[in-house]
């Protein structure tokens, strides 16, 4: 089973993208309800939202659906949001809070696919990290996602496009939050830094500024690049077009931001 797939760049900027998956294995697949088999809950088309936007990206992308298990949660299944609805490692439900399985997952499911998927794609993932910094003094992890735009079981009302996380400021140098923000600002998108979505494990496990490691995730709303928001979940090209625009200006601002990090 291959879990992860690397595309290694020259530049400062690595893209993850641990929800785009849609493989879902035969022993997996066979316990999933009709519900479960929609993967409704997947980041659809975001590795192909992002695809040539700047040159020198490093991509790790996830082949396996978050349904088999959810890659960007602590793997101690401590929960990133405590006293917040959210998922679990497994999701047993949707953002819906609507069943996905005929025979639930337990412990020993768990223990299984943290070994087989989980930590292969995070080894993965932490080399290019490391591979980067190595050839920069400094890498920049952008954690890639997208949700529905309203989900009333995990946050009130309709949710902003650009949903920009950093862990209260603590996972990149202000420089590189305060640069995103500005361009979600000026894009003529709605947005919120360390709104309802701080950033999930990925971004909090490796931004360490005072290592040369700064994260950032963007969780997109769906609405900004599908045309809808329900199978077969297609993108909608005029919206993709002007988000591209704006992500491409994050991009390339990040990667010209790099360097001054590396020597600050």
């Amino acid at each position: 089973m291959q879990v992860v797939q690397v595309q290694q760049g020259d530049g400062p900027v690595i893209l993850a993208f641990p929800h785009v998956g849609t493989e879902v294995p035969s022993e997996v697949w066979g316990r999933l309800n009709d519900e479960g088999r929609v993967l409704r809950d997947t980041d659809w088309h975001i590795h192909k939202l992002y695809a040539g936007l700047i040159p020198g990206l490093t991509t790790v992308t996830a082949t396996q659906s978050r349904t088999v298990i959810d890659l960007n949660r602590d793997p101690s299944g401590e929960s990133l949001y405590p006293g917040l609805t959210t998922t679990g490692l497994i999701p047993q439900t949707t953002f819906d809070n609507v069943p996905i399985w005929d025979q639930p997952p337990g412990a020993a499911d768990v223990a299984h696919w943290l070994e087989v998927v989980h930590r292969p794609y995070h080894a993965a993932l932490a080399a290019e990290v490391a591979k980067v910094r190595a050839r920069h003094g400094v890498a920049v992890l952008y954690d890639c996602h997208s949700i529905r735009s309203e989900i009333p079981w995990l946050f009130p009302g309709t949710l902003p496009e650009l949903n920009i996380g950093t862990n209260d400021a603590a996972t990149c140098a202000p420089v590189l939050e305060q640069a995103v923000a500005g361009i979600a600002a000026a894009s003529g998108h709605s947005w919120v830094l360390n709104g309802r979505f701080k950033g999930g494990w990925t971004t909090r496990h490796y931004g360490r500024p005072e290592t040369g490691v700064h994260a950032i995730q963007m969780e997109l709303s769906q609405i900004s690049h599908l045309a809808q928001e329900e199978p077969p979940f297609a993108l909608d090209p005029a919206r993709t077009d002007h988000l591209r625009q704006t992500l491409t200006e994050i991009l390339a601002t990040l990667a010209d931001l790099a360097p001054r990090l590396a020597h600050s």
